[in-house]
């Protein structure tokens, strides 16, 4: 029907906005960090590792839009088979992918912010790499918390429909 199909639309914008906008997030930080480090080994390339490991931090949220979409697409394919796809389960999995979207995107964002200032100092011959590691995964750390939200919350849709046909969930 032309409901179901609105819902399996609004469920799937849902997943891709998980994964784009974290991918989004995740290459702005990168992209921010690469250039802290190509400045930085004008006067420090020794340090290279460093940098590289720094640089990569932000790169976690699109991978957390990654297994979020592992999981929101299983739970969908699931609900669909069901027949269980309703104006409710939609919502849910819209919500959860917009949530880990945004909250992706700007951790990345602030976590590769904190860490361009390590490599920074890193190149001008500070000893902050591990302090600067310690305070990146802060920012990164609500990124985590949403993956978990968006999990429980795909998770608990599964379980709201199990009595509906449980042969189909496997």
């Amino acid at each position: 029907t032309q409901v179901t199909i609105m819902n399996e639309m609004l469920s799937f914008l849902g997943i891709v906005l998980m994964v784009g906008l974290t991918g989004i997030g995740s290459s702005i930080g990168v992209t921010i960090c690469g250039n802290a480090a190509v400045g930085a080994m004008k006067k420090n390339p020794d340090a290279l590792g460093q940098y590289i490991g720094l640089s990569a931090l932000p790169s976690s949220q699109g991978l957390y839009g990654f297994v979020g979409f592992f999981m929101a697409k299983t739970a969908l394919d699931k609900l669909i088979a069901a027949g269980a796809i309703t104006p409710f389960a939609a919502w849910a999995i819209f919500g959860a992918g917009l949530i880990l979207g945004i909250v992706g995107l700007y951790s990345a964002i602030r976590q590769a912010q904190v860490c361009a200032n390590g490599i920074q100092a890193i190149g001008s011959g500070e000893n902050v790499f591990s302090a600067t590691m310690v305070m990146a995964v802060f920012p990164g750390l609500y990124a985590i918390l949403a993956l978990l939200v968006a999990i429980l919350t795909v998770d608990s849709l599964q379980s709201r429909i199990s009595w509906i046909k449980p042969q189909a969930l496997g």
